[in-house]
């Protein structure tokens, strides 16, 4: 894998955040499919957590991401470099997402429907600022027992053209067709704002 020397080929730089709850695969879609040796802030989980971190559904989660994940990607037939900022779940953390949102176009909302719960503050965040965003229902051990029709009436998007889809966070090409989605998201929005 090229770490961070390897220059990006002259294409368009955009700003992706990548977002959710607490455990929900954030840390893995970035490192899933960065061309580059992605930069993690991760730390352990310690006894200073209890009573704070909610790890009912993922008691073998060890670490959390406390500033952000970085990874890059370089989309050669959309003529895009996406520059990946992955955002902490945890909720002491959540005033860094402002912070995180400056220049970015859009983001994907990383869901576990097993604790949808912890998903509805992300999709509130991007709601409410306005962001393109697409919602990504992340389909641990290859299951997903729910419809994008079911996901979404249980998330109330607000607007029924956001897009919800199934993937896999450790499969690029899941990924892959996950961020296309959303830069198809983003271009629409514009198209819409531009003829209004």
């Amino acid at each position: 894998m090229p770490g961070y020397d390897t220059p990006a080929q002259e294409v368009a730089p955009v700003k992706i955040l990548i977002a959710g709850g607490f455990g929900v695969g954030k840390t893995t879609l970035v490192e899933t499919v960065s061309e580059i040796e992605p930069l993690r802030t991760e730390e352990r989980l310690t006894a200073a957590g209890v009573g704070v971190d909610d790890l009912d559904g993922i008691e073998s989660k060890s670490a959390t991401t406390v500033a952000m994940d970085f990874g890059r990607i370089t989309l050669d037939d959309a003529g895009v470099v996406l520059y990946l900022f992955g955002t902490p779940g945890q909720e002491r953390f959540w005033f860094m997402w402002d912070e995180l949102l400056n220049g970015a176009l859009g983001a994907v909302v990383l869901v576990d429907t097993r604790r949808l719960d912890r998903s509805f503050a992300a999709v509130d965040f991007f709601e409410s600022r306005g962001l393109p965003f697409v919602v990504g229902a992340n389909c641990f051990h290859g299951e997903q027992p729910y419809t994008a029709g079911e996901i979404r009436a249980a998330l109330h998007l607000r607007d029924p053209r956001t897009p919800v889809l199934m993937l896999d966070a450790r499969a690029r090409a899941d990924v892959r067709e996950v961020l296309l989605a959303l830069l198809d998201t983003v271009i629409s929005r514009a198209r819409t704002a531009a003829r209004v």
